[in-house]
Formats: structure tokens, C-alpha cells, sequence
């Protein structure tokens, strides 16, 4: 089996990601030095264990984004405590983005910092939750509005547990692969399955590596999400994240062609590309207009108005106060 690796070139901070079948396995060899106990955060659905080669301690979370909560880290936290965990020991996220997220914010809190370890074992976990630092969890008033910049010792992608993944939960990862596309233009269709991932790490890996706190460049990993995560908390989540995202990247495409960034070819490429990947390319109807367009403004991205990021000659780059009657039109094109 063929294991591919990729540095997320970060001076002191970088790290491994290792993407192949069975490299789960390889968790106890990627350890930080000196670690002597591992807390091992999962949900009780994750099939897959892993053998840190340590004294470790499962820790159960809820399923889906409900589980994304500071109530959820605070549970955590206090469990560690109890057990004894401190800041020379680790954190290993065996799981989802859900997963990955909520621990990896547990372990940028804990004792005010320290090491985790990500093996995803989902698509989405693997192409995008995992890598790069971001970690969080949500607010009734918006996703992703409290967390951390904490980077991972290492991510182990085991392309084995992705067998196992219902197809929702696989096209879910699809609505970040899809993202990819636009990013380099790279036809990731071409690749196998273990080559395609392993091309979004390293699209990932390059960006996280020019800009690790999203002070410019790296805002780009956010396409489509503007609207996508509109649509989890308008819809109760009943859209899954890459489901939402894949909507998202052809909004955005509309929106950019009302500006006169693209044309309409560009336009029917984004709605063949997302289609490709057996997702919807089309805004639920059950989802008010206005309710959607109301959550712009709190956007993590937010700068000055409104904020997206938006496909262009110069390909794709932040955009900022782009106006409400815009909005709304691409917002009807996507119906």
C-alpha cells in the first residue's frame, strides 16, 4: 500500500499528514515526544479504535452538530481533569469533522494548550476539517463563532474507514472536494481515490502554510461557505455541511457573474462540477431568502458588509460589500 505525505509548513509548528489505507495503525510512531497518557475523543457510531501505544482513555461525544457546543468542551475538560490528564500528555480525535473540531478546540483550551493528535475518518474530516488548525464549535447565533488557531502534532488519513461511510456522509466530503476544483483548476476527477485526497491536503497544506490565521489568502478554503453555513442554521442543520457548501458554490458563482466576475460558462461549470459529485446545486425552498441573507453579515469572514469569497479573472479572492439587491437576485438563480 502506498502511504503519501504532506508537510504543513509551519516553522516549529509543522506537522505530517499521512494519507493511505491502514494508517490509522501508524498513531502510536506520531505521538509528540514524552507523552505518557492520551485522551482518545470519539463518538460511540466511529467503528475504528487505535492503539496509541500508551496508557489511553476513550471519551465519548454526541453525534452531528449539536455536539458543538461549549457545554461539550466544558464536559470534556472536567473529564480530563478528573482522569488526571495534564499538559504533557495529548489529545487523539478519532472521528468526523464534528470530531476533530470540538476536540481539537478541547485540546487549544485545556491547560491553556496542549498536543492532539487528528485521524479522520471521514471524507470531510480528511480533505478539510483536520487540516489546518481550525478548531471550534458553534453558537446559537452562528457556526464556527468561538474557537482556536491550535495545530495538530500530526493527521492520519486512513483511507480504509472511508468503505464505510454511508453515501450521505460521503457526499458530504464531496461538497469540499468539489471546492477544490476552483481553487487550482487541478481535474481531481482524474485521480483515484487515495490520490484525489491526498491533492486536497496538499492544496490545504499550501495555503494553511501562506497564511495560518486567515489574515488574507487562506479565506479562499472558505468557498462556498458563506451561504452553506446560512443554510445549517436556517434548515436545523437538516442539510449536511458539503451538502450546504456544494449549494454554496454555485450561489457564489452567481453572484459572481452578477458582478461581472465570470460568465455563464463559468457558471454552468460550477453547477457541473457540484452535480457531479451527486449533490444539489440548488437553495431548499423551504428556506426564506431573507432569513439566509440576515446571517451574512455574521459570517466569520465579515470584514466591511457583507464579505464572500467569489470566483474572478484572478481566480478566487474575498470580496466585500457586495450588495443586498445582488444577493437576492443570485439568491432566486439558485432556486
Amino acid at each position: 500500500m502506498t502511504t503519501r505525505s504532506i508537510t504543513v509548513a509551519l516553522g516549529a509548528r509543522s506537522y505530517e499528514v499521512r494519507v493511505g489505507r491502514g494508517v490509522r495503525h501508524d498513531l502510536a510512531s506520531v505521538l509528540p515526544p514524552g507523552v505518557r497518557r492520551a485522551a482518545i475523543v470519539t463518538q460511540d457510531a466511529i467503528p475504528y479504535e487505535v492503539a496509541p501505544g500508551c496508557e489511553a482513555r476513550v471519551f465519548t461525544i454526541g453525534d452531528g452538530e449539536p455536539a458543538k457546543t461549549l457545554s461539550t468542551i466544558e464536559s470534556l475538560c472536567r473529564s480530563f481533569a478528573q482522569w488526571g490528564l495534564t499538559r504533557n500528555d495529548c489529545i487523539v480525535a478519532v472521528g468526523g469533522g464534528v470530531v476533530t473540531d470540538v476536540a481539537g478546540f478541547a485540546a487549544s483550551a485545556y491547560h491553556r494548550g496542549i498536543r492532539y493528535v487528528s485521524v479522520p475518518t471521514t471524507l470531510l474530516g480528511m480533505v478539510d476539517a483536520a487540516i489546518g488548525g481550525k478548531t471550534g464549535v458553534n453558537l446559537p447565533e452562528g457556526k464556527n463563532l468561538v474557537g482556536a488557531f491550535w495545530q495538530p502534532s500530526a493527521v492520519l488519513c486512513d483511507t480504509e474507514t472511508l468503505a464505510t461511510l454511508p453515501p450521505r456522509e460521503y457526499r458530504c466530503g464531496s461538497g469540499e472536494m468539489a471546492k477544490y476544483h476552483f481553487l487550482t483548476g487541478d481535474d481531481l476527477g482524474a485521480l483515484d481515490l487515495d490520490a484525489r485526497v491526498a491533492r486536497c491536503v496538499e492544496i490545504k497544506a499550501e495555503v494553511v502554510s501562506s497564511d495560518e490565521r486567515e489574515g488574507g489568502r487562506r479565506a479562499i478554503l472558505n468557498y462556498g461557505h458563506t451561504l452553506a453555513h446560512a443554510i445549517e442554521i436556517v434548515g436545523d442543520y437538516s442539510l449536511r455541511h458539503g451538502e450546504a457548501v456544494g449549494v454554496g458554490l454555485v450561489y457564489a458563482a452567481e453572484v459572481a457573474a452578477r458582478l461581472g466576475r465570470i460568465d455563464a460558462a463559468r457558471v454552468a461549470q460550477h453547477r457541473a462540477v457540484v452535480s457531479g459529485y451527486d449533490l444539489s446545486t440548488t437553495v431548499p425552498v423551504e428556506l426564506a431568502t431573507e432569513d439566509l441573507i440576515a446571517l451574512f453579515a455574521r459570517d466569520k469572514k465579515a470584514l466591511d458588509g457583507v464579505t464572500f469569497v467569489l470566483d474572478g479573472p484572478n481566480g478566487v479572492e474575498t470580496v466585500t460589500g457586495v450588495a443586498p439587491e445582488i444577493l437576492r437576485d443570485a439568491m432566486e438563480a439558485t432556486r
